[in-house]
């Protein structure tokens, strides 16, 4: 019941609202990364693949916010270059960067080769359900860092953090299926997905240098992109039915 307690004034649902809201949009990118990497497994293995995934990434979360002091602890410089003092969150904002980039360097590059045979697609697109988890594990931590950072610098009680963090997993989960099968059934919105992975790998990298650059910029950037590319999907779409919708005499003179 004291858990409860925290919530009795109205100031604490503000916060959880805004909180719950900001780890959604915080948490899109780790979407998008668990339906990159899941879409590599078997079809009967990939909703249990996003389930799970979004789980560890809550667990981890959670684990992170109940250890605050080891969490405070992680900002202070284990060692220094010149001027420059790296943390412990420096190192794994560093080294979770640098893997990002390079899994999304990699798919990208896949991608780019899809006119290869059908048989030589298929045996690359297998995938161990165990190493999938163990990849999602790892950058769900580095995720998870700027999400638990950001609940901690907004509210000072870990009852809403906690609860605000459950409720962004729980509405990842019922999205993730849907965001996972719109970005796979559009080449070029994992194009753009696999992209956007690219400059999340290189904005971790450069925080860990202590250049930060302003999230706003990052995800107007993204909207805007994808906003872009939604209506270029709708435009072919409508120049498709109106192809099809066209007289057979006219299609043949298109042809000719």
């Amino acid at each position: 019941m004291e858990f409860l307690q925290v919530f009795t004034t109205p100031e604490a649902w503000i916060a959880l609202a805004t909180l719950a809201m900001l780890e959604i949009v915080l948490g899109v990118d780790n979407i998008i990364f668990i339906s990159v990497l899941v879409d590599r497994l078997p079809k009967h293995q990939q909703q249990k693949g996003r389930i799970i995934g979004l789980g560890l990434a809550m667990g981890t979360r959670i684990l992170l916010l109940l250890s605050l002091s080891w969490m405070m602890g992680l900002v202070e410089p284990i060692f220094t270059i010149g001027s420059m003092g790296f943390s412990g969150r420096d190192l794994i904002l560093f080294f979770g960067g640098l893997f990002l980039l390079y899994k999304a360097s990699s798919e990208i590059k896949e991608l780019m080769g899809t006119h290869q045979e059908e048989e030589t697609k298929a045996v690359v697109k297998k995938a161990s359900f165990a190493m999938t988890l163990a990849q999602i594990a790892v950058i769900d931590i580095v995720f998870s860092l700027d999400s638990v950072i950001t609940a901690v610098g907004m509210v000072s009680q870990v009852e809403i953090m906690i609860v605000a963090i459950v409720i962004a997993v729980g509405v990842m989960m019922f999205s993730a299926k849907a965001i996972g099968e719109f970005v796979n059934e559009y080449p070029s919105i994992k194009m753009l997905a696999l992209c956007f992975l690219v400059i999340v790998g290189a904005v971790l990298v450069a925080e860990s240098f202590a250049i930060h650059i302003p999230k706003g910029y990052i995800y107007g950037a993204m909207g805007f992109s994808l906003v872009v590319e939604l209506f270029n999907i709708r435009m072919r779409r409508n120049h498709h039915m109106a192809a099809c919708d066209a007289p057979e005499s006219v299609q043949d003179g298109v042809t000719a």
